[in-house]
C-alpha cells in the first residue's frame, strides 16, 4: 500500500514521540514502529531527566552546560551543549503539564536527586539535578507521550520495520516500510522524514539495550550516503547486573549506594574524592576495570559490589522500586539486605547519523543537509 503524509517519524521512542506529538499540533504525521510504542526502549531509562531547575539548591544551565562538556572530555559541540541544557529546564516543565508523574518534594516542586558528573558551582561539589518518577522516569515519558499523541491523532503504524529511504533527486521524500504482520511492503510518501531510531548496543555481548536496538535506522543511512559520525564513541554504563547487563539506574548511587571492592573498600574515594560514586559513567566503568584488572574483583572475578544495605529500607522500596524487583527476580538478592554484583554494561551509542543543531541531517564536513532527512535521539550525532 502506499500512503501520503506531511512527515515520518521512524521509531516511537522518547525522542520519536516527541517529534510527532510537537509535529501532530500543525501537520499530518505517521509513526512507524517495529515495536508498540510504549516498549520501546525509553522505558528502560530509569534515573531522570538532567534540568538546572534549582528546587533542592542553587543550580544554572551554565554549571550543567560545563558539566556536560567537561564529561565529554571536551568534545561535545558546545553550541548544541548549551542549547540543550537550557532548553531542559522548559522541557521537563512542560512533561509536567502533559501529566509526567514526577517525584516530588514536601512542598509539591518537582523532586531532584544526584547523578553522576553533576555538580554545582563549575564542578566543586554534586548537586542534585535529575528530575524523576521513581525509578521509571523512561516509562512514564513514553506513557506520557504516547497518551497526548493518541490525543492529537497521531496515525500508528506497529511493527512497521523500515527498510529504506525513498530518495528523489537529492532529496528525502519518504521510506519503504515491512508490515511484520502479514510480510507486506508499504510506501510512505511524506515531506519530511525523521529517525529516532534508537541506539545499536546489541552488539555487545553485555548490554543493557533491548533486543530491538540493532543499528536499522543508523545502517540504513549509511546505506544511502550519509557518513556516519563518532561511531567509536560509545558510553558504559558503570552499574548493570553482572553477566545480564540489566541497567540499575544511577539513582541507586544518587540516593546514597557505594561501590565496593573485594575487601569492602569504598575505591571511588581514591579515585574521585570530590563526586565520589557520582563521577561520569566512563570514569567510574573505568575504575571498576582498573580494580578488576588489579586483583580487587569480588572472589577475583570481574565484577564489583554496589552496597545499599545502609540505606533505609524505605527509600530503597519507595525510590527504586523497579532495581529492587530486577535484583530479586534476576539475582535471587535482597539489595535491602545484601550487596549487589554488578559490573560495567554497554549502554549508549555517542555517535551515529551527523546532524546540525536543528536536527537535520548532513552529509558532509561543510553540513550541506540532505533536504527532507532529519533525525534526533540516540540514533543522532551533533558533536
Amino acid at each position: 500500500m502506499t500512503y501520503q503524509f506531511d512527515a515520518v517519524v521512524v521509531g516511537a521512542g522518547g525522542a520519536g514521540l516527541w517529534a510527532a506529538l510537537e509535529l501532530s499540533r500543525s501537520t499530518n504525521v505517521a509513526v512507524l514502529s517495529k515495536l508498540y510504542p510504549t516498549r520501546s526502549h525509553t522505558g528502560a531509562a530509569q534515573g531522570g531527566i538532567g534540568a538546572a531547575l534549582g528546587n533542592m539548591e542553587e543550580d544554572h544551565a551554565e554549571w550543567h552546560a560545563f558539566d556536560t562538556v567537561k564529561g565529554g572530555d571536551y568534545l561535545c559541540d558546545q553550541d548544541a551543549v548549551e542549547a540543550m541544557c537550557r532548553e531542559a529546564i522548559e522541557t521537563v516543565y512542560e512533561l509536567e503539564h502533559l501529566g509526567l508523574p514526577f517525584s516530588r518534594t514536601e512542598d509539591g516542586r518537582i523532586a531532584q536527586r544526584p547523578f553522576g558528573g553533576h555538580s554545582r558551582d563549575f564542578g566543586k561539589a554534586p548537586v542534585r539535578r535529575s528530575c524523576y518518577a521513581a525509578d521509571r522516569t523512561g516509562h512514564m515519558i513514553l506513557q506520557t507521550l504516547y497518551q497526548q499523541c493518541t490525543k492529537n491523532e497521531v496515525r500508528f503504524f506497529d511493527e512497521y520495520q523500515v527498510l529504506d529511504l525513498l530518495v528523489v533527486d537529492g532529496v528525502c521524500r519518504g521510506v519503504v516500510a515491512y508490515c511484520v504482520a502479514d510480510a507486506s511492503i508499504h510506501t510512505f510518501h511524506a515531506k519530511a522524514v525523521i529517525f529516532a531510531t534508537g541506539g545499536f548496543g546489541r552488539m555487545f555481548r553485555i548490554t543493557s539495550n533491548a533486543h530491538a536496538l540493532t543499528g536499522d535506522g543508523v545502517a540504513i543511512a549509511y546505506r544511502r550516503g550519509v557518513p556516519l559520525e563518532d561511531m567509536e564513541f560509545f558510553q558504559f554504563h558503570p552499574t548493570g547486573i553482572y553477566k545480564m547487563g540489566i541497567l540499575i539506574t544511577e539513582g541507586a548511587r544518587g540516593e546514597g549506594g557505594i561501590l565496593r571492592n573485594n575487601s569492602g573498600e569504598r575505591f571511588m574515594e581514591r579515585y574521585a574524592p570530590t563526586m565520589k560514586d557520582l563521577a561520569p559513567r566512563d570514569m567510574i566503568s573505568r575504575y571498576i576495570y582498573m580494580e578488576v584488572r588489579e586483583g580487587r574483583g569480588i572472589g577475583g572475578k570481574d565484577y564489583v559490589h554496589l552496597d545499599l544495605t545502609h540505606l533505609p529500607a524505605e527509600v530503597i522500596e519507595t525510590r527504586l522500586p523497579d532495581i529492587t524487583d530486577f535484583v530479586r527476580t534476576y539475582m535471587g538478592l535482597d539489595p535491602v539486605k545484601e550487596l549487589v554484583p554488578i559490573q560495567p554494561t554497554a549502554h549508549y551509542a555517542m555517535g551515529g547519523i551527523p546532524t546540525d543543531i536543528d536536527a537535520r541531517v548532513i552529509m558532509d564536513e561543510k553540513n550541506t543537509p540532505l533536504p527532507g532527512f532529519y533525525a534526533a535521539g540516540e540514533c543522532a550525532c551533533v558533536s
